[in-house]
């Protein structure tokens, strides 16, 4: 299989998935124990959620799993939140700090992975973004993230449903995180922008707003989409509709931003 698949479109927006992937070469599955194998920490559904929401919008989005390689973490594996609990480039704990894996991965696993993943996934994100620049002026690169709404290893309490992430403002324009923020108030639902989820490594290192390169993550809690947050972590037809309607004006209203966001 290969490791990350592109649909290209003709709007300035581009949704990034890196972590919606369930693939596991058969190698690396027999390396996980038992509670690895359930791969607790997927980004489930999110794919089908932002399924034709913004027509036109080019989407990169990796096939493999994040206890593979973790395509928001940078290649070095510097922490993004230090001080605070959190899962490394190739975890070795799942986002309740118990360990999934019978033998942890060497250092040349590690390496094999960056090439054989890691690397093509980034590879694929860049030539896009660059050909939509090449096309609007302007990219968009909207961080499509879910995660489970209670992880007392990750955070306290229970997460808002929609966490936007800008690098506290640094990775888009101030356009952008309004708009985004705006439409997720107006719903009722619970917000934060740049709470503790800020954006990942794919936000902070593409979102370079004076070369034309805009990037926000959303992270929403799982509560929103799924009829469960345990196994098998079904998708909820009525959350999941009710969600699509802000997710699609959100969209909307970014790819309409662009025509003024460009250098």
């Amino acid at each position: 299989m290969t490791p990350v698949e592109v649909t290209q479109g003709d709007s300035p927006v581009i949704l990034g998935l890196p972590h919606t992937g369930t693939w596991l070469p058969e190698e690396i599955r027999a390396q996980l124990n038992p509670r690895g194998q359930v791969l607790a920490d997927t980004d489930w559904h999110i794919e089908r959620l932002y399924d034709g929401l913004l027509p036109g919008a080019t989407t990169v989005r990796a096939t493999f799993h994040r206890y593979v390689i973790d395509a928001n973490r940078g290649a070095d594996d510097a922490s993004l939140y230090p001080g605070q609990n959190t899962t490394g480039l190739v975890p070795v704990t799942d986002f309740d700090g118990e360990p999934i894996w019978v033998t942890d991965p060497t250092a040349e696993d590690i390496a094999d992975r960056k090439a054989r993943f890691h690397a093509p996934y980034h590879a694929a994100l860049a030539a896009e973004i660059e050909r939509v620049r090449a096309k609007h002026g302007v990219a968009i690169l909207y961080d499509c993230h879910s995660i489970r709404s209670h992880i007392p290893f990750l955070f306290e309490g229970t997460l808002p449903d929609f966490n936007i992430g800008t690098n506290s403002g640094r990775s888009c324009a101030p356009a952008i995180e309004a708009a985004t923020h705006e439409v997720a108030a107006a719903t009722g639902r619970t917000h934060v922008l740049n709470g503790r989820f800020k954006g990942g490594w794919t936000t902070r290192h593409y979102g370079q707003p004076g070369s034309g390169v805009h990037a926000i993550q959303m992270e929403l809690a799982q509560s929103t989409h799924l009829s469960t947050e345990t196994p098998p972590f079904a998708y909820d037809e009525a959350k999941a509709e009710a969600l699509r309607v802000p997710l699609k004006e959100i969209l909307t209203k970014l790819a309409a931003l662009a025509a003024e966001l460009k250098v």
